[in-house]
């Protein structure tokens, strides 16, 4: 530590009045002055009536419906709430709904063609606004109209109309029959806006809408500042429908730092209640848990850790200066030998055991859950021969003698780009040590997670516009349901400067047979017809080795044990039932 030989005024100040203490504490002692008392009192109770959540990905946007980052949904989660939500077990919830449809209350039609929602009456907005299903109506306006490039758009692509029958009832006729009824207003890509809040900005300038960064919600909490990329700061919503006197008086939500500073926050020095996404060695947050200030709370759902392989050219430019373009394909990974071999050269027992213990198992499948639709299939297998044949048999082989494979002039490089976390850059060493010692040259890309998951179209260094070769994150359905989550990989949603960047297909894929299966599973009636279209989907992908799957992921966080209530669902967002998170004083 420095110590500075020179003292302000200030501090000569300060050490005179430390001097006048010192003193004082020499002196016979008094009792406690009440003062002091009701000081200590006033700071524990301001403690306990702070909520502290830790996410070392601070939110930079509050609209669900424009942004492609976890932590974004976590914070507008918060103030907004859904239709309903599915609960750990998959069992559907209601929040804004007062009751889930079903064929005998009447809200689902046998043809399956359509599906009405009752919303609860008195409910009110953040600014005391009534709450009625013309806001339902206005966020599906909004969020299907191409020049609000919405990122949440694959939920409602079967909705033909939708409309207010009355003020608390809501209408949805979809274009065809439809399975995946439920996918739409439910979850964390279901919220609903505020009609009276958005509707000037229902076009290309959605992004400039005041509520994007102050929000208008219904949920328990209301935001009274935002500083993008830092802090969220909540106080309940006095217009909530549920009483208020039991939640906390502020919420703060601190965004940045480090995911292990964020485990160590929570796990061991107490500083937080909360801390988010802890994607940290298994061994480190086990050591911190057994400090006992805090404990670990988990879910496995259907996220997944896996590598995509672009199927453009990231080094060639448009004319407008765009890269990953549909119009450049990919010197090497347009090769399904070899795809194939980089899959065989990845180890993900030695992954799965080094670095996430019992968060993490190897995967063979982009789609893991529900259990009923994870192919029995597909296997994987760790191979460095069997990877190194195949780019032989693809003609890529060393002619020159530096080392790197090569074919017709183009040398095997490959830049491997993923979010800075822990976990992920010991992910990528295992990765490069292997695809090197098959003749690869790997070149390593570290990118801040709030950039690298950020929905901003002008940002060239995010998921979507994939300037790299390969690339590695987290993704996966949301919903029991994994209609939604297939419909990533179908040509459609592929993203490009056209839609902003605000599709998911990031790794360019296309393939009309792919399409085709997709097309007939939003049609399906038939539970068990249906479940075999997803697993075709996913075996199709497999087999194609567009995406490598590796670990199944559980979604870690921690919380203080003076915090009660946290319940988490893999279907939601961390903070889907905080209006019943409470302060444990036991």
């Amino acid at each position: 530590m420095f110590v500075s030989k020179k003292f302000s005024r200030s501090q000569i100040f300060a050490l005179s009045l430390i001097s006048v203490l010192f003193v004082t504490a020499c002196s016979p002692q008094k009792p406690e002055s009440s003062n002091t008392t009701a000081s200590t009192q006033q700071a524990s109770s301001s403690n306990n009536d702070t909520l502290r959540l830790l996410y070392w990905q601070a939110p930079t946007i509050l609209n669900p419906h424009l942004t492609q980052g976890t932590k974004d949904y976590h914070a507008s989660r918060i103030t907004y709430e859904p239709l309903a939500s599915h609960d750990k077990d998959g069992k559907l919830i209601p929040f804004l709904a007062a009751e889930i449809p079903t064929l005998e209350n009447g809200g689902l039609t046998k043809d399956g063609k359509s599906v009405t929602w009752k919303l609860k009456q008195g409910v009110k907005w953040s600014d005391g606004k009534a709450f009625t299903a013309a806001d339902v109506v206005f966020t599906y306006k909004f969020l299907s109209n191409p020049a609000v490039g919405a990122t949440t758009t694959a939920y409602y692509e079967t909705i033909k109309s939708i409309e207010a029958i009355d003020d608390h009832t809501v209408k949805i006729t979809f274009k065809d029959v439809n399975p995946a009824w439920s996918l739409p207003f439910v979850g964390q890509n279901g919220l609903i806006l505020p009609q009276h809040i958005f509707e000037k900005y229902n076009g290309s300038n959605a992004r400039e809408a005041p509520g994007n960064l102050r929000p208008v919600g219904t949920g328990p909490y209301r935001v009274v500042e935002f500083k993008p990329g830092d802090i969220v700061i909540f106080e309940p919503n006095s217009f909530f429908r549920e009483p208020t006197e039991s939640l906390f008086k502020r919420v703060e939500l601190k965004g940045g730092g480090d995911v292990t500073s964020a485990a160590r926050a929570a796990l061991q020095t107490g500083d937080v209640d909360f801390a988010w996404n802890l994607q940290v060695e298994a061994p480190i947050l086990k050591q911190l848990e057994r400090v006992g200030k805090g404990k670990l709370v988990s879910s496995f759902g259907g996220l997944a850790e896996r590598i995509f392989l672009n199927q453009t050219d990231p080094n060639k430019q448009t004319a407008d200066g765009d890269r990953s373009s549909l119009q450049f394909p990919h010197p090497f990974f347009t090769d399904k030998k070899v795809r194939q071999a980089f899959s065989y050269a990845i180890d993900r027992d030695t992954i799965a055991k080094r670095l996430y213990g019992s968060t993490g198992r190897p995967i063979a499948n982009t789609l893991v859950a529900p259990d009923i639709y994870n192919s029995p299939n597909t296997k994987y297998e760790f191979g460095l021969k069997q990877a190194a044949a195949l780019l032989d048999e693809a003609g890529w082989k060393d002619t020159n003698g530096n080392g790197i494979r090569d074919k017709n002039g183009v040398e095997m490089n490959v830049l491997f780009q993923t979010g800075v976390n822990p976990i992920r850059q010991k992910t990528q060493e295992i990765i490069k040590q292997a695809l090197t010692s098959i003749g690869v040259k790997v070149e390593l890309k570290n990118i801040d997670p709030s950039i690298y998951f950020s929905a901003d179209p002008s940002n060239p260094d995010t998921t979507a516009r994939f300037y790299a070769d390969m690339q590695m994150y987290t993704n996966g359905n949301e919903n029991p349901d994994p209609g939604a989550y297939m419909k990533t990989w179908t040509c459609d949603d592929i993203p490009q400067k056209k839609n902003n960047w605000s599709r998911y297909n990031v790794s360019r894929y296309c393939n009309p047979e792919y399409d085709k299966l997709w097309q007939q599973s939003t049609k399906e009636l038939n539970s068990e017809k249906r479940r075999q279209l997803f697993i075709q989907m996913n075996d199709l992908l497999i087999k194609d080795a567009i995406v490598i799957p590796l670990i199944g992921r559980a979604n870690v966080s921690a919380a203080s044990n003076r915090l009660a209530g946290v319940d988490l669902t893999p279907w939601d967002t961390d903070t889907w039932n905080i209006k019943d998170w409470r302060r444990n004083n036991n």
